[in-house]
């Protein structure tokens, strides 16, 4: 009996044992990290600007009013077909006319004064005349001759001050008939109407600036889009690019465009510095309208049978177990966590030359950092122009089954389990 009892203490110690050991090694083991790869295989590559805009036309007038006044009569009308000198509104012209009516009166009374001015310069003259003659005959004392003198100077130059006062109202009289003119609002341009911001009735006061009583649009055939286009963007662009572009009254259809300018105003908002890029459009079948928003891409680049390796890729930062040799790197890898800070992201001095950058390539069940140098990117894959052949398994995320990165672990280096 007690051999058996010690016999089961010690079975029972071993198990025990065993237990408690499985457990400290479950507890100590490394996790099993699976590696996501993707193949290296040749494609398209596009290289794409995006950007957004607003259609209009390609010449846009805002007809006002440089006088005051009530609004009288409208000839014109949303989308009205108007021609250049053709009258769209007229503002009531009764204190235009008055003021004209009166400058008129203003103009003939200076001319009744410029006729009057000479008289008396006739009659100064024949008056000196008289007076001369009797002073040779010392019929005359000189202070006469010297009055009738002055008399002669004073009435020639009322004839020219009469002659500057007919030159004022006249002056004043066209200024009255070109206000009068003003109340007939005329377009200045063979084109549409888009918007009218009046009624009759409507009083409208032209002080500091004219008020804008309709906006015409000169030919709606031939529109444009102005885009914004971040300044990463603007240097990739070129005058005379194809461009195409949507609409949301049109879903799913494309159409076509060109880039006629690049202006160098820079436009900033919330710390964003855009540029305007002007694209000419063709809108003979009359679709496109002014102010609709346009989103707008310009294929900068293309690359047929490129090989391309995924920018998730280009994110991932090697295996815990690689930490260490991390300064083994070559220099100048770009986005790895190798080498100095900064270095990854420093850009090359030529837009066209390649940039270098830093991948994991899964060979066997051994992670591998490869340097390789790439080009045109679409935003979902990169150009391999060096470093990688077709077919290579890179390495574009891991996990080690219990959520956690590995990364994040201090258990120990992980075992490797590839998909």
């Amino acid at each position: 009996m007690k051999k058996r009892l010690i016999w089961i203490a010690v079975l029972l110690l071993l198990v025990g044992g065993g237990v408690g050991f499985w457990r400290w090694r479950s507890a100590h083991a490394a996790p099993t990290v699976s590696y996501k790869t993707a193949p290296v295989d040749k494609r398209r590559i596009t290289g794409r600007v995006t950007a957004s805009g607003t259609l209009s036309a390609l010449v846009t007038v805002q007809v006002g009013t440089q006088v005051s006044g009530r609004i009288q009569k409208l000839f014109a009308d949303f989308n009205s077909q108007v021609t250049k000198g053709e009258l769209v509104a007229k503002i009531d012209p009764q204190i235009f006319e008055a003021t004209v009516q009166q400058a008129q009166a203003n103009f003939m009374q200076a001319k009744a004064g410029v006729v009057t001015a000479q008289a008396n310069a006739l009659a100064a003259d024949k008056a000196y005349a008289r007076v001369k003659a009797l002073h040779d005959a010392n019929l005359a004392a000189q202070a006469d001759l010297d009055t009738a003198e002055a008399n002669v100077a004073t009435t020639h130059a009322s004839i020219d001050a009469a002659n500057a006062g007919l030159a004022q109202a006249n002056a004043q009289l066209h200024q009255a008939q070109v206000n009068l003119s003003y109340t007939s609002i005329i377009s200045p341009i063979d084109g549409v109407v888009i918007s009218r911001n009046v009624d009759v009735g409507q009083t409208v006061a032209a002080s500091l600036s004219a008020p804008v009583l309709f906006t015409i649009a000169q030919d709606l055939t031939k529109m444009q889009v102005d885009t914004s286009v971040s300044e990463g963007d603007v240097g990739r662009l070129q005058v005379g690019m194809k461009t195409y572009f949507t609409v949301d009254s049109f879903p799913g259809q494309r159409f076509l465009g060109k880039i006629r300018q690049i202006r160098n105003s820079a436009t900033t908002v919330q710390n964003v510095v855009t540029y305007d890029a002007v694209i000419d459009v063709d809108n003979s079948d009359l679709r496109l309208r002014p102010g609709m928003t346009a989103n707008v891409t310009v294929i900068y680049a293309e690359r047929k049978d490129a090989l391309a390796v995924s920018n998730a890729a280009l994110r991932f930062r090697g295996p815990p177990s690689a930490a260490g040799s991390a300064g083994a790197s070559p220099s100048g890898s770009g986005r790895g966590h190798h080498g100095p800070p900064g270095a990854a992201s420093a850009a090359p001095a030529d837009p066209d030359a390649p940039e270098s950058k830093t991948v994991w390539v899964l060979r066997g069940s051994t992670p591998t950092q490869v340097t390789i140098h790439t080009g045109l990117s679409d935003g979902t894959v990169t150009e391999v122009v060096d470093g990688l052949a077709e077919g290579d398994a890179v390495i574009v995320d891991l996990d080690n089954g219990d959520g956690n990165s590995p990364a994040s672990s201090s258990k120990g280096s992980p075992s490797l389990r590839m998909f």
